[in-house]
């Protein structure tokens, strides 16, 4: 028994803390030389003695508040690396920018030569000459294209003209539905014939015995017989109205109508403009044409005489040039609404319309048209 006893006493007087410690020590050394601590700032933690309870030695648990400077290292010496890194990339951001903005300022910087113009700008031909916008239309005694309107209401069933065709005076340009027309004019035709019977009737009747008819119904059918024909020739007007017909001799410019379409005394209205434009639109004979030039109102004091004036168009675009014969001067002073959609111009521009003519030919010119014109003096 006694032996017994001894064994156990040997085994609680068995050193056991130290191992303990050592073990401690070679895990914050090892953990050490990962961080790689520098040695100043190297703090070795301390080994408290081992209170022994009885015969049974207890070792104080881990001392986790002596790890926590080198884990605070640790963490600041990690985030210290990313820092670096963010600074790197922002200062080769920074570098790219400024290598862009030179790039871009060489690029931007270069001189180029201006392209040559497509055609020779409008010049003045003459010493002292006032520019003006013109437009070309086509030669009339008023200077004004030939709109065509109907004077009845219905669809369109004939377009018998097109757009640049040169028709004569009296031609169809185009018809309208006269259906219910027509009915009416058969209507005014019956109703004359009974009314022509029924005079015809008491007339013989009046003649084979004067006293079988009073005279006063005898003349009230006669007067019925002038209204029916009265009615039957206005029917018969109206029945032409129907068919439009060219009213003199020229060239259509331009044709608003189409097969089916519905129109009015106002005209054909357009959905894009929302307004009613003309069915047809005439100019005369195009063999001579007009350039009705705008000349502002400021330079009007500066505009020869009829007498002395002379001047010459160059069609927009081109280096084409056109000598003009002075036609009249319209002594209207208006506002200008064609404008040559240039910035400098204003809605509210007045202007005073000269006349000009010239000799078509083969110039490639429209009416409609804008061109340049250089009014001088001779």
């Amino acid at each position: 028994m006694n032996t017994d006893e001894t064994k156990p006493e040997v085994k609680v007087t068995e050193p056991k803390p130290e191992p303990a410690a050592s073990k401690f020590e070679a895990k914050v050394v090892e953990h050490q030389s990962e961080v790689k601590a520098e040695p100043e700032t190297e703090v070795k933690p301390e080994t408290k003695p081992v209170a022994k309870v009885g015969n049974k030695p207890k070792a104080e648990p881990e001392h986790k508040s002596e790890v926590k400077p080198d884990e605070t290292k640790t963490a600041t010496k990690a985030v210290a690396p990313k820092k670096a890194i963010g600074n790197k990339v922002i200062f080769t951001i920074a570098i790219i920018g400024i290598l862009a903005g030179l790039v871009a300022a060489y690029i931007f910087g270069v001189e180029r030569k201006a392209q040559p113009p497509v055609f020779k700008p409008v010049s003045n031909p003459y010493e002292s000459a006032i520019y003006a916008n013109g437009m070309i239309e086509s030669e009339q005694p008023n200077g004004a294209n030939i709109n065509i309107f109907p004077q009845v209401s219905g669809p369109i069933t004939r377009v018998l003209v097109q757009e640049g065709q040169q028709v004569k005076a009296g031609t169809p340009l185009f018809t309208i539905d006269d259906s219910v027309q027509r009915a009416n004019t058969e209507l005014a035709e019956a109703n004359l014939k009974a009314a022509r019977d029924q005079y015809d009737k008491r007339r013989a009747a009046y003649d084979i015995d004067p006293k079988s008819i009073s005279k006063d119904v005898l003349d009230s059918a006669e007067d019925t017989v002038i209204q029916a024909t009265s009615a039957l020739k206005a029917a018969n007007a109206l029945l032409q109205y129907y068919s439009l017909k060219a009213p003199v001799d020229g060239v259509v410019l331009a044709v608003n109508a189409a097969i089916g379409g519905y129109v009015s005394s106002q005209g054909n209205y357009d959905t894009y403009t929302e307004l009613f434009d003309p069915l047809v639109v005439m100019s005369g004979p195009q063999d001579y044409m007009d350039v009705r030039c705008y000349v502002d109102e400021i330079l009007v004091s500066r505009l020869p005489s009829k007498w002395h004036i002379q001047a010459q168009m160059q069609i927009t675009g081109t280096d084409i040039k056109v000598p003009l014969e002075f036609v009249r001067v319209q002594p209207y002073i208006s506002p200008k609404i064609e404008l040559s959609n240039q910035k400098q111009e204003q809605v509210d521009l007045r202007v005073l319309p000269v006349i000009f003519r010239f000799e078509k030919k083969d110039a490639p010119v429209y009416p409609g048209q804008m061109v340049d014109v250089f009014i001088g003096q001779n």
